[in-house]
């Protein structure tokens, strides 16, 4: 498990903390972020580890579920910063497996293009 966490850059490393440290103190404070929309001091918290994460890890769809579940009260006893870091994360350290000689590199995340009508000969 600690693998992972060595295997990533220092930018994700730091994001994972501050996620951490996010939801701990959201979940450990929870009489002063249990409501959700209406507490100022839940909205603080989510829009600057928000910032950070964006400037982190740019942006990413994860983190649209992120705000919205922060939103609805009691959701911040889930760890939601935490997991929307994990599928970033999981993301961007796949390992491409290696291609024959020849065959263009796909980026993790991206389609494969196939050329048109691959098994026919002319």
């Amino acid at each position: 498990m600690f693998s992972f966490f060595k295997s990533l850059p220092p930018r994700h490393r730091i994001a994972w903390l501050i996620a951490v440290a996010a939801d701990a103190l959201q979940i450990g404070g929870t009489p002063i972020f249990f409501e959700g929309v209406f507490s100022p001091a839940d909205w603080v918290v989510d829009i600057v580890t928000g910032g950070i994460m964006i400037g982190l890890l740019g942006w990413h769809w994860s983190f649209l579920p992120t705000f919205a579940a922060e939103l609805i009260p009691g959701l911040d006893l889930v760890p939601t910063w935490t997991a929307a870091v994990f599928l970033v994360t999981r993301q961007r350290a796949a390992v491409v497996e290696p291609k024959a000689p020849g065959v263009p590199h796909t980026p993790p995340g991206e389609p494969e293009i196939l050329p048109p009508n691959p098994g026919r000969r002319p």
